[in-house]
């Protein structure tokens, strides 16, 4: 049995004399490998039974947690110190952005981490090789088809901003230069602006579900709009062909308020949008831990602004992601929920963003769908957060309906 120094203590004992405190021992003992980190034997790695026969046994007492030693909080709920770097990930791989891998998915050929390590020499053969890596990132950066706005902008464009730029504000925000936000969607419906969305790639768009009503027919989706109520050179303008609403969504408390909208595809075409500079898809996470608490995301939408109205001009502004939100809604605040917003109430989306993207940037620069606006108290500034659909909490419900084998950083 193999203990690592971060229990308290170690030793061993001869089997006899534990059975004499105990003579209901039985007379085979499973073999256990453990780290030092878990909470019980039943998360260590367990192997089959052996004959103790007169031989010693192992012991250790493990270290009692304490507040400092939850710097980092695992999905299962262990609190790991952040001095130990090498076990963030709860035995398994970390990559730089945070995400973890199962460690069989290391050196097996199918790169997971968005810069390759997963797969470079440095953590397959313990050798480093800067160089190497560095080539990857750039491979794939070249490969990724989602969360890397192309740049579009226009002398015209740029006149048209400087021209409205001192309009008034969604609550904190500021007006967006006319290419700014790529994978940003506004839905209508009947022809009247309805709410937000966020394009993902291929024939679909996510928005929450309490923007969407039963008739695909009567909604359309505007891509690269900037004014809300007049296109400019790259808008598109898209049938809906379909809606997938959340099974589970509750319009009374907003549970699962999540929904896929499938666009009409062009005639004699696989594609449903033209080739459009202007538009690029955002990165769907496949993880609820790529991003923590305190990490600074942008909100966009063309939601009401500090003057009561709806905003002409496409706002955009950062927000930190807020944790422990329970504290603030109670009972209100269900699973696949998440919040941001400045606590003083300066900054935050509103009516009319409703089913627009909260978006995170990774390390190398890449964007995330990490949340869809829902609700919040009110559209006047207050001590509460707004809270937001997490998508990575409906990765696989995404998976599913997009037909997609796998929705990443490449969205296909």
């Amino acid at each position: 049995m193999f203990f690592a120094v971060v229990a308290s203590s170690t030793g061993t004992v001869s089997y006899i004399s534990l059975k004499s405190f105990d003579d209901q021992l039985p007379g085979k003992c499973v073999s256990v490998r453990c780290q030092g980190y878990e909470n019980s034997l039943a998360e260590c790695v367990i192997y089959d039974k052996v004959n103790i026969n007169n031989r010693e046994v192992a012991t250790a007492t493990c270290v009692q947690p304490t507040n400092n030693e939850c710097d980092f909080k695992c999905v299962n709920g262990k609190c790991v110190s952040l001095s130990q770097t090498d076990e963030m990930c709860c035995k398994t791989f970390r990559c730089s952005t945070g995400v973890c891998l199962r460690r069989e998915a290391v050196g097996d050929g199918q790169i997971d981490c968005l810069d390759g390590e997963d797969e470079s020499k440095e953590h397959t053969r313990n050798k480093t090789s800067h160089l190497e890596t560095k080539v990857t990132r750039v491979h794939l950066e070249s490969k990724l088809s989602c969360g890397v706005a192309q740049t579009t902008r226009t002398n015209h464009d740029v006149e048209e901003y400087q021209g409205r730029a001192r309009h008034r504000r969604m609550l904190g925000g500021q007006p967006t230069t006319p290419t700014q936000i790529q994978w940003q969607v506004a839905l209508e419906m009947n022809s009247q602006f309805q709410c937000g969305g966020a394009y993902i790639g291929g024939c679909w768009v996510v928005t929450a579900a309490h923007c969407i009503g039963p008739h695909p027919s009567a909604f359309k989706a505007k891509f690269s709009l900037w004014k809300r109520i007049r296109v400019q050179p790259s808008t598109d303008l898209v049938p809906v062909k379909d809606i997938h609403v959340h099974p589970e969504y509750n319009p009374i408390t907003r549970e699962n308020d999540i929904a896929l909208v499938k666009l009409e595809k062009l005639p004699f075409s696989e594609e449903c949008l033209m080739e459009n500079p202007a538009v690029t898809p955002v990165c769907v996470p496949w993880t609820t831990q790529l991003f923590h608490p305190n990490h600074t995301c942008t909100i966009s939408g063309w939601g009401q602004t500090s003057g009561g109205r709806l905003s002409l001009v496409l706002q955009w502004a950062r927000v930190p992601l807020v944790e422990d939100c329970e504290r603030f809604y109670n009972d209100s605040f269900k699973p696949g929920m998440i919040c941001a917003g400045n606590l003083d109430g300066s900054v935050d989306a509103c009516q009319g963003d409703n089913g627009g993207p909260l978006v995170c940037e990774d390390e190398l620069g890449v964007s995330y769908l990490w949340g869809i606006v829902s609700w919040r108290q009110g559209c006047v500034p207050s001590r509460s957060p707004g809270i937001y659909t997490q998508v990575a909490h409906y990765f696989e419900w995404i998976r599913l309906h997009t037909g997609w084998p796998t929705v990443t950083r490449f969205n296909s």
